[in-house]
């Protein structure tokens, strides 16, 4: 839970020091951007192979060495004397970050084989990563205005100083020997360039083009080097992705319902803060709050969601769940300027019960599907699942935004008549359309993605269960060895 807040924390509070980072260093918004692409490139590449790491090393190494990287890091970017510094030291930090996810849901994967705690296990650590959006925007904007934007950086330093003393005394011991010799080292390189590639025009596509010849060279690049590491992991004795996971119905049925569901939540909800800043004028500080109830939500419901899926099987939590996330979604496609704080709380929180309720069991039902020895891979793989889905959100939807302005400034511009309208009216006339344009273009936006969590709910109803009775679990990694 603390290396989840931490890793949380890091990628809610950089959105806040964006503005001072642009004034103390004379960049562009364009090159301020990078800041948060370099963490999620590096990040989302290397989930995979530390959760690889862990099974063959021990989780416990992994996720120590993690926090104590990230300190680091931390610390490294909090001193950085110039911008190309500053995105260097995010990269790393992006990197040593992505080994604390995939190795604390291992930990817990390993830890909790009674069914009912496991569960209970995985709706605790949902709540502590709802909690750090929470955190992140209440302790982020008083430490930039009572010091500077370094300062969230170096907030990291005594959490995880906290994280590495409790992983020393409270982390079970790996049971590992160790077998980093044979590690896959080719085939991390090959996946390492095929998912930079891919994060990097999912995050930058918008602006290049999608058409441009530097999208085209990362289309190529991620189908070239994607075919070479499926062919290589194929003759790999000990792959950093065991290709043989695409016949286990449960995993591969848990990876589409999160990658359908990160991608409609991601997506659409990216755009929220900026609609409540842009079009309603609220400040940063007051759409940070007007996220509090969801964040709070989510923390409160995850653990009594996962009581819940405990005693149901968990397709039926997780269809529940994304029918109400759905709903929720659908809710927010009415808005306009007059929308109110409480109109717009009111369906974030529904929307936090629903993900809270479907989130828990669907981690659960990816990280015990497979053997215990095999639970940082599966972890890892889940992982990455959520960053290229949330990239793959926010740009497709994104685009959908930008593209039903367009049609919306033809469609209402070609429906409105101005009669005998004073000059001074005229001229506030196409401003008028462009305004209404974009603001029924959020709501198309969140039309859509209501849709696509629907598809999402009934998907989920393919997710089974993976045996977890201590006899089963023995038989099924029995059978898997065999």
């Amino acid at each position: 839970m603390v290396g989840t807040l931490l890793i949380g924390l890091d990628r809610t509070i950089i959105n806040l020091a964006i503005p001072d980072v642009i004034k103390d260093f004379d960049i562009t918004v364009s090159s301020a951007g990078w800041l948060a692409t370099a963490y999620i490139i590096s990040n989302a590449v290397f989930v995979p192979v530390f959760g690889k790491l862990g099974d063959m090393v021990g989780d416990r190494r992994v996720y120590t060495a993690g926090m104590f990287g990230f300190l680091v890091t931390s610390v490294l970017c909090g001193l950085a004397p110039n911008f190309g510094t500053l995105v260097f030291f995010r990269v790393l930090q992006g990197l040593i970050g992505a080994a604390v996810f995939p190795t604390g849901l291992s930990l817990i994967t390993r830890t909790f084989t009674d069914r009912k705690a496991q569960t209970q296990a995985f709706g605790i650590w949902t709540s502590a990563f709802a909690a750090s959006f929470v955190i992140g925007p209440l302790v982020g904007g008083p430490l930039i205005d009572a010091f500077s934007w370094r300062w969230i950086f170096f907030i990291n330093f005594p959490i995880c100083v906290v994280g590495i003393a409790m992983s020393r005394r409270l982390l079970p011991p790996d049971p590992q020997s160790g077998r980093l010799h044979a590690f896959d080292w080719e085939g991390s390189v090959l996946l390492g360039v095929a998912l930079a590639a891919l994060v990097l025009v999912l995050e930058r596509g918008r602006d290049w083009g999608w058409e441009s010849p530097v999208s085209f060279g990362a289309y190529l690049t991620v189908a070239v080097f994607g075919a070479w590491f499926v062919q290589w992991e194929r003759r790999s004795r000990d792959p950093v992705i065991d290709l043989r996971l695409a016949r286990n119905r449960v995993l591969v049925n848990s990876l589409v319902v999160t990658f359908i569901s990160f991608s409609a939540m991601m997506g659409s909800m990216f755009l929220l803060p900026n609609f409540a800043q842009t079009y309603l004028g609220y400040t940063a500080t007051k759409t940070g709050l007007l996220l509090l109830p969801m964040a709070l939500t989510m923390m409160i419901v995850a653990p009594l969601g996962s009581r819940f899926s405990a005693r149901f099987p968990a397709r039926v939590s997780i269809t529940i769940g994304m029918t109400i996330a759905a709903v929720a979604m659908y809710l927010l496609h009415s808005l306009d300027v007059r929308t109110t704080a409480l109109e717009l709380t009111l369906p974030m929180m529904l929307l936090a019960l629903g993900l809270a309720l479907g989130f828990a069991p669907l981690t659960a039902a990816a990280t015990t599907s497979v053997p215990r020895r095999e639970a940082g891979m599966a972890s890892g793989i889940l992982n990455l699942t959520r960053n290229v889905a949330g990239a793959m959100g926010i740009a497709l939807f994104g685009t959908l935004l930008d593209n039903r302005i367009e049609s919306n400034v033809l469609d209402i511009g070609g429906a409105t008549v101005a009669h005998d309208a004073p000059p001074a009216m005229s001229a506030v006339v196409p401003q008028l359309i462009a305004v209404k344009a974009q603001i029924e273009a959020y709501g198309h936006v969140f039309a859509a993605a209501a849709l696509v969590m629907l598809v999402c709910a009934f998907v989920a109803l393919t997710v089974r269960e993976a045996p977890r009775r201590p006899g089963d679990l023995e038989a099924a990694e029995a059978a898997s060895a065999a």
